[in-house]
């Protein structure tokens, strides 16, 4: 029983040290390059071949082309040129009204009572400088006003006497006691009725510090009020603030002091104008905007705290180099202008673009001052660009801008008479029909036709490029015909390629409307 319990741990034991060292042979063991079944190398990590080209994709590559004179006739080519302008930028923005806080002033007195009569009533009741407010019954202020009659009398009777310093010293007490008349900021014709009269006023008359309109009140018939107490608060709405909604993208382009227009609904054809007071320093989480303050002359009063408004900000860009709107192609990430280098030469170019400025671009980099570029029909000369760019070749393209299956050859030694099953093509499967004949009208055999279809990006729209490429297969009398799939319809962009014995015989370009929509 032991030997066997011996050799069955012996055979665990052994069994245990080839798998240990397998494990130690495949850690260690050198790696071996896979090859392909067919003997062909494998491709580099990070090589081109290996890579996606992402630009292709997103924003594919563009050559300069040239366009003969008809042909930019035919798609309305018209040029501008790049120039230094004084810009003034426009930016629009929402708003409100709102009191102007430094013309509202409040109405408190220094003393405790209680109120008698109240004169202004109610809410945006508006009153004048001076205009009474309201009465005040003060038993604090009746006393110190019979201090103050005291000392008058006491003045009168001393005036006269012979004793030195009492007269002095009876006018400096009736000084002071009318001293602590005015800190109360008792007025001088109260003071002097209280002196012609020689009796107290028991129901003080309290006047409008300004002209205005009253924007809080807490005056009430029988109140019992303290220097606390806030009575009124009157506003002057002839000035007006106004808060202008920046959004984030535009709130480092405006800066106090500039000019501001504003325009409201309620009066069409009116404008306001005023200035930028100040940038408020918090940012509205909910909106992302940052408002600006504005001053606003409201002479007849039009402008309403809480009115909605529109806003329109000229900040000063001082001198850009600008080009007209159209000319900038949006592409993807790039923006770019097709520059004219003249004799129909057209080279694309990026640029960098600024702010727009009405119906103009400005432009940070990528243009000199005086270039001519093109302003219009870029869409079309920026798929041509990418047409030829696709197929590799650089070549200009054929007279007239029509899509016609009977175009002139490229090349006046090869006719190309290029036709669809069906015609129009359409979305899906399509047959391409292709024949080739030699300048004495004799059909040309044996050579290799391809056919290539082309539809540049859309990124507005999202689409990426689409390319369908058919290789046509050749029969008798010079007729070629093969099949491809086109992935939408809308406008093709085809160029058919003769070749015989890897040299190049003619090119054709074309133009092609494909039905089933996008």
């Amino acid at each position: 029983m032991n030997k066997y319990v011996v050799r069955t741990s012996l055979a665990w034991i052994a069994l245990i040290a080839c798998a240990a060292g397998f494990f130690v042979y495949k850690t260690h063991a050198p790696k071996q390059e896979p090859t392909s079944s067919r003997g062909v190398e494998p491709l580099a990590v990070g090589s081109a071949a290996s890579q996606p080209n992402a630009t292709s994709q997103s924003d594919p590559r563009r050559v300069p082309i040239e366009l003969s004179p008809e042909r930019r006739q035919s798609i309305g080519v018209q040029t501008g040129t790049a120039e230094w302008k004084q810009i003034l930028e426009d930016i629009r923005a929402s708003g409100s009204v709102d009191i102007n806080e430094r013309t509202v002033s409040y109405v408190q007195i220094r003393f405790s009572g209680y109120v008698r009569k109240v004169f202004a009533n109610a809410t945006y009741q508006f009153v004048r400088q001076g205009d009474p407010l309201l009465t005040i019954y003060s038993p604090e202020l009746i006393a110190t006003q019979n201090e103050y009659l005291l000392a008058l009398r006491n003045e009168d009777l001393l005036v006269h006497s012979g004793v030195d310093g009492v007269s002095t010293g009876a006018a400096a007490l009736t000084s002071a006691a009318e001293a602590r008349l005015r800190q109360w900021e008792i007025s001088v014709e109260d003071i002097a009725k209280v002196k012609a009269t020689r009796k107290p006023i028991a129901d003080l008359e309290i006047g409008s510090p300004v002209s205005g309109y009253i924007t809080e009140r807490n005056a009430l018939p029988n109140l019992y009020v303290e220097p606390a107490t806030r009575l009124y608060a009157i506003a002057d709405f002839s000035r007006v603030w106004v808060y202008a909604q920046i959004f984030q993208d535009d709130a480092g382009r405006v800066k106090p002091g500039d000019q501001a227009q504003i325009t409201v609904d309620s009066y069409p054809g009116r404008t306001f104008r005023g200035r930028i007071e100040s940038i408020l320093p918090q940012m509205d989480m909910a909106t992302r905007t940052v408002r600006a303050r504005l001053d606003i002359a409201n002479p007849d009063l039009k402008l309403k705290p809480g009115m909605y408004v529109n806003v329109e900000l000229k900040s000063s860009l001082g001198r850009q180099l600008v080009v007209p709107a159209s000319a900038v192609l949006e592409s993807g990430t790039r923006q770019v202008v097709f520059v004219d280098r003249g004799d129909g030469k057209l080279e694309p170019k990026d640029v960098v673009a600024g702010p727009r400025t009405g119906d103009e671009l400005v432009i940070r980099k990528g243009l000199s001052a005086h270039e001519r570029i093109v302003t219009s029909a870029n869409f079309l000369i920026d798929s041509e660009s990418q047409l030829q760019a696709a197929t590799g070749s650089y070549m200009p393209p054929p007279p007239g801008a029509s899509g016609a299956a009977t175009q002139p050859s490229q090349s006046a030694q090869v006719n190309i008479e290029f036709s669809t099953d069906p015609n129009p093509p359409r979305k899906g499967n399509n047959t391409f029909r292709v024949k080739l004949t030699g300048p004495n009208g004799s059909p040309l055999t044996e050579a290799d036709v391809s056919v290539v279809f082309y539809m540049p990006a859309m990124p507005a729209m999202g689409m990426a490029a689409m390319t369908t490429e058919a290789i046509l297969s050749g029969a008798d009398k010079g007729e070629y015909q093969g099949t491809g799939a086109l992935q939408s319809g809308g406008l093709w962009q085809v160029t058919v390629s003769v070749k015989k014995n890897g040299q190049t015989l003619a090119t054709k370009q074309l133009h092609v409307n494909a039905t089933g929509g996008m």
